[in-house]
């Protein structure tokens, strides 16, 4: 049975195996590579330009600019499918740059979907692994960076 967020089972375990993890990522239309309890790097700044009109002393105009994202798009504390991740960013590691766009939904308490971001053209830049301890079996990782050419909010 396919992966859907937010979904739950009959039963008392949820289907869901990253409802712990707020986030969950996505890389293209609907691969999911796991939940993360922490995402930082959301942010966008647009400069703005100052104009001062002749014969006009008691205001200047001020005209939005460029805007420039946050540098980088960092995942933390995940659990998923690390070996999805760790070939995309190999690939970066061997030169060859996949841009594929992400997006991560937030999920809420009982498991469906917030808010969700898609981040244009990521590429993963800087990868690191776990604490590894022999009583813990899960498969997880402790942060991915990215970087991205502007993210985008659903419309509505």
């Amino acid at each position: 049975m396919p992966y859907t967020p937010g979904s739950k089972s009959s039963g008392r375990q949820p289907a869901d195996p990253f409802m712990a993890f707020k986030f969950v990522v996505l890389v293209g239309a609907n691969d999911v590579l796991g939940g993360f309890a922490d995402v930082t790097g959301l942010g966008a700044d647009t400069e703005v330009e100052t104009l001062r009109a002749g014969g006009e002393n008691s205001a200047e105009i001020m005209l939005p600019g460029p805007t420039k994202y946050s540098a980088r798009l960092t995942l933390k504390r995940g659990i998923g499918h690390p070996a999805k991740l760790w070939q995309w960013y190999q690939a970066v590691l061997e030169g060859k740059i996949n841009r594929r766009d992400v997006t991560i939904k937030m999920q809420s308490a009982n498991g469906a979907e917030s808010l969700s971001w898609t981040f244009r053209q990521a590429v993963p830049v800087k990868w690191s692994g776990p604490e590894l301890h022999a009583a813990n079996s899960a498969v997880a990782f402790e942060a991915i960076e990215l970087v991205h050419k502007g993210f985008m909010l659903p419309a509505g």
